[in-house]
This record gives C-alpha cells, structure tokens and sequence, in this order.
C-alpha cells in the first residue's frame, strides 16, 4: 500500500509539471499584451513598460515559465510584494495574488461540496438499497419512477423553481448565502440548505439508480448465493456481502462527481448567486485576468489528482480482492 501511495504521489507531481506547462504556454504563447491586459484600455506607453517589467513580461518566454513554476513551489517576488508557495501569480484585474482570491472563496465551494455529496449520498444510497430490498414491489417502481423524473433536472432549471416558490413567493427559507461555519454555524447551515436540497435532489436519483442496479447484479454473485444457501438471514447477507462489493461502481462515482463540483461548481454558484471559486474562474474568463483564469485550472487539477488518489486507495479497504502493488 505504502509503494503504491507513494508511485501515485509521484505520477502526481509529473502531472501536476505537465498540466502546469500545458496551461502556462497554452495562455502565455496567444497573441495578447499582458501588460496591456493589466494596465488597461487608457494607459500610457510608460505605464505599460513599468507593468511588463513588475511582471516579468520583458523576459524570455522560457525565463517566464521557469519563474512561474519555481513561484508555485518556493514563492515569488513581485513589485506588489513577495508572493508566498504556492504562488500562482498576481490578478491583472485586482492586484491581488491569485492564491489567496482562490482560498478567500475555497471554503463556500467546499461547503456547496461536501455538504450537497453529504445529502445526496444519504438519500441516493437509501433509496437505492430500499428499491433492490423490494424488487419488484411498488415501493421499487415508486422509487425507480422517481428517480428517472428527477434526473432529468437541472440545476439551472430546478434552483430558480426552488427560490420563487420557498424563499420570494412564501419567505418560508432565506435567499442563499455564505457564512463561514466558524462564525455562526447555524447561519452558515440555513444559508446553503437550497443549493444543497437543489444540488441533493438532482445528485440523488443517479445514485439511488446506480445503487439499485449494482445491488441487484451483487444480489447475483456465487459468494452471496453461496452465503444464502448456507442459511445465513438475509439482511447479514444483503449488507455484509451485497452491499459491500457493490461500492467499488459507487466510489468511483463519487470521486468523479466530487471532483468535478469542488473544481468547477459554476452552474450552482451562479445559480444561487454565491462567489466561490467557479465564479471566479468565469470572472477571470471573462476579463480576460489570465492568472486567475490558469490559478485555477491548476488548483482544480490539483484536486482532481488528489481524490483519484483517495479513490484508488478506498477499493483496497471495500474490496480485499483489489491488490495495490
């Protein structure tokens, strides 16, 4: 386990160079003057020079990159100041450094995350055990019923509905918002309850399908069969055998699905009017701010790495058979 951690961690850090080098020359090498970017539309020749120097621009493109991918490992000088590891640079639009803009807004995407996978898996994976636990039933056709409705929805469809009806036509909720959990953990629950019910119940019919579907092909397999004909009761045998070998589908999933909403939760943050992370990468875009834009791209493959990592390592611990070698 520890050699397969550490090939991983390893095949990470390649990666993360490759990806770096990939963003760095893919923005860097476009015909733009990124002094002028910074400066402005009304800015003088001398402005511009005096920008292109504090940036570096006035250097060799390789001397750029070389600076660049140092600064995310030891930090940076800038004429802003000294730009601490991991320095992803200094915002054309605002002057600040992106890494910090990216941690003011880190802990609402995380919340939006972990708080809408903490749901939708509560209920995804209930009702998806429910429905294999009563094939065939009306509570399973209920259920698979529901589910295909609802995950037709989207987010951007769904939200809207969910704020005219409970927060601007009835006040019966708040309008969506963020307060650091620290601060006042109540305000902080209330404030994202919508975007997480929205996200929750868009999120919660894949699953209870996926649930469904895996238990019952588990329901099938020669060690449950086995188990059951040597008399065991049936809830030891759903839940000691089934269920544990039908995670692995599950967990990839999961990984995928989290990494996708910490990296780019854009869709849920505009929606509900939330400044996260996802918001400013389309701030960035749009202003044409290239270090936000690259920050981060890089901060969202960082996380991408990391749970892939945490995946691979979970099916050793749900399914004994996986050897991590």
């Amino acid at each position: 386990m520890l050699q397969f951690l550490i090939r991983r961690l390893s095949g990470a850090v390649v990666i993360m160079f490759l990806i770096g080098a990939f963003t760095f020359f893919l923005f860097y090498t476009i015909p733009q003057d990124f002094a002028q970017l910074a400066c402005g539309k009304n800015c003088s020749p001398e402005n511009i020079a005096v920008i292109r120097e504090n940036l570096g621009l006035d250097k060799p493109i390789t001397t750029q990159f070389w600076n660049f991918m140092v600064g995310i490992v030891a930090g940076r000088d800038f004429a802003v100041g000294h730009c601490s590891a991991p320095c992803l640079g200094v915002s054309f639009e605002s002057g600040d450094f992106v890494w910090d803009s990216i941690m003011d807004r880190f802990p609402l995407t995380l919340s939006l995350t972990v708080g809408g996978l903490v749901i939708f898996l509560l209920f995804g994976l209930g009702t998806g055990l429910l429905a294999a636990w009563k094939r065939g039933t009306v509570v399973d056709k209920l259920v698979s019923g529901a589910s295909m409705v609802l995950s037709s929805f989207q987010i951007y469809f769904l939200g809207p509905i969910v704020l005219g009806i409970f927060v601007f036509s009835t006040g019966w909720m708040e309008n969506p918002s963020y307060v650091p959990f620290t601060d006042d953990p109540v305000g902080w629950f209330v404030g994202l309850l919508i975007p997480w019910a929205v996200m929750a119940t868009i999120f919660t019919a894949q699953y209870t399908r996926m649930a469904r579907s895996t238990m019952i092909e588990q329901l099938q397999e020669e060690h449950v069969r086995t188990a059951r004909a040597k008399g065991m009761r049936q809830r030891y045998v759903f839940f000691r055998y089934a269920w544990r070998g039908s995670l692995i589908p599950i967990v990839t999933i999961i990984g995928m699905d989290l990494s996708a909403l910490l990296s780019g939760a854009v869709v849920t943050e505009f929606t509900f009017d939330l400044a996260g992370i996802g918001r400013l990468a389309v701030q960035g875009s749009l202003s044409k701010d290239l270090p936000v834009t690259m920050g981060v791209m890089l901060f969202g493959a960082f996380f991408i790495l990391i749970l892939n990592i945490i995946v691979d390592l979970a099916y050793a611990y749900i399914d004994p058979r996986v050897r991590l070698a």
